[in-house]
């Protein structure tokens, strides 16, 4: 007999010996039938459809989901609840840039987690400090503040900014203001979608927050008109928008903007959570058209931020951080008990980031991504003339899109992603009539080439 028989077994005796409440017992069957049925439900190998239905019932309707299931992953594939084997070509929106499940990613993860997760800042920890170093060393900077999601850094750099424009810049209190790009994605908090332009991620989310003015992305003569405004604080910008469909802008756009800040006495701030760590080719997307052989050389392309913030790719797509970087005399504004989070820095994340980082240093990830992005986008241009329903493409390193030569609104991109799911290979349409492809970075050419026969085949084949 087991324990729960045995113990059904006891109180039903104490029920009719009148020494145990009807309420009591009847408790107890309800909480024993609950267990039972979850019981059930982790044992039982669910299907896609029932996973997907699971999702639908229980969760919240805040995304919209390739129909597929995903239940493993290794490398460039993962593989879904029936055993079905894809390529991933979108990486967790550039997160997973070192391959699912790297080993020396997860093997750091869980010695960590074994030893010590969480100490929150009110104490030191014997991993922060040794991560803080080492990404600071890594990136060029001399402050790190540790956070966890890209959000959160992005609004972290955003309350450093408007501080050091109070502090020592010299703006009035409360009147300071960050230039922003249209067609921006930065997050999706209340401060961030206030400066946004996608209606899907901002209707019905207001009152919103004030203080930042818009300009044409790509569009330096409008940047500098804003820029020359009083009480202007700094300028945050994407050095492609990856969102908007890998919108890539001119190669002198980067450069030419942070020398704008430096002239009207501006922080310029680079968001790379989605194109940073080696995503298009070069360590930063700021660093521009390098050709650096090893780590970071910080060639004469090289833009530095006076504010960088980084996400997603930091973890290898492991476990949540998050970090903004700068300088003493301008990360020296934020004191004890202005800016926090529990989670910021704790050991796990910090072991977990420097792994990461050491991986893209030790395989060679942006010399990777940069000769096999140059390849995808010569043999999409092929398709693009070949095919009718192209109408260009654009990217730099392994964060490329093709254009659909149809409208937004229409569901061609989508049928399109499910055709090429059927066919073995997972990506998702941005901006309706746009298609992201971001592979892990660890993928081979011989890979890639075999995925780029997916995808034409895809598009040939098509039937509308």
């Amino acid at each position: 007999m087991n324990q729960r028989s045995f113990a059904l077994r006891s109180l039903s005796q104490l029920l009719n010996l009148g020494l145990l409440p009807q309420i009591l017992f009847n408790s107890f069957v309800n909480n024993q039938k609950h267990q039972e049925k979850m019981a059930d439900i982790m044992e039982k190998k669910l299907s896609s459809e029932e996973a997907m239905k699971l999702e639908n019932d229980h969760g919240a309707h805040n995304y919209h989901p390739l129909p597929v299931v995903l239940d493993r992953g290794e490398g460039v594939f993962v593989w879904d609840l029936e055993g079905k084997k894809y390529f991933d070509f979108l990486s967790a929106y550039s997160a997973v840039n070192q391959g699912h499940c790297h080993p020396k990613i997860v093997n750091a993860m869980t010695a960590q987690a074994q030893k010590l997760t969480l100490t929150s800042r009110a104490f030191y920890n014997s991993v922060l400090g040794e991560y803080e170093r080492f990404i600071t060393e890594y990136f060029g900077f001399e402050k790190v503040l540790p956070m966890n999601t890209g959000a959160e850094a992005v609004e972290t750099a955003i309350k450093i900014c408007r501080k050091w424009a109070y502090e020592k810049k010299g703006i009035a209190q409360d009147q300071a203001i960050i230039v922003v790009c249209e067609q921006n994605f930065h997050g999706r908090t209340t401060t961030i979608v206030s400066f946004s332009d996608d209606q899907d991620a901002r209707k019905s989310f207001g009152p919103y927050t004030p203080g930042f003015v818009s300009v044409p992305y790509n569009d330096l003569e409008a940047l500098e008109k804003a820029m020359s405004m009083p009480n202007v604080a700094g300028f945050l910008v994407e050095p492609i928008q990856g969102e908007a469909g890998v919108n890539t802008p001119a190669e002198d756009y980067i450069s030419k903007a942070a020398e704008i800040c430096r002239k009207n006495n501006a922080l310029f701030i680079a968001d790379e959570v989605q194109t940073g760590i080696a995503r298009t080719g070069s360590l930063l997307a700021v660093c521009g058209n390098c050709n650096c052989e090893g780590h970071c050389e910080q060639q004469s392309s090289y833009t530095k931020p006076d504010l960088l913030i980084l996400g997603k790719a930091l973890s290898g797509g492991a476990y949540p951080v998050s970090a903004v970087l700068s300088d003493n005399d301008i990360m020296e504004v934020i004191k004890p008990g202005q800016h926090g989070s529990t989670f910021g820095g704790n050991p796990v994340a910090g072991e977990v980031a420097m792994a990461a980082l050491q991986v893209v240093t030790d395989e060679k990830l942006a010399q990777n991504a940069r000769k096999l992005g140059e390849i995808f986008r010569a043999e999409m241009q092929k398709l693009v003339d070949e095919s009718p329903l192209l109408k260009g493409v654009r990217g730099k390193g392994l964060l490329n899109a093709v254009l659909i030569n149809d409208t937004p609104e229409s569901k061609t991109a989508w049928n399109l992603c499910v055709a090429m799911k059927d066919n073995g290979l997972l990506a998702k349409p941005t901006h309706g009539n746009i298609i992201r492809f971001a592979p892990p970075l660890v993928m081979t050419e011989s890979q890639l080439i075999e995925c780029i026969a997916i995808i034409k085949k895809t598009f040939l084949d098509y039937k509308s």
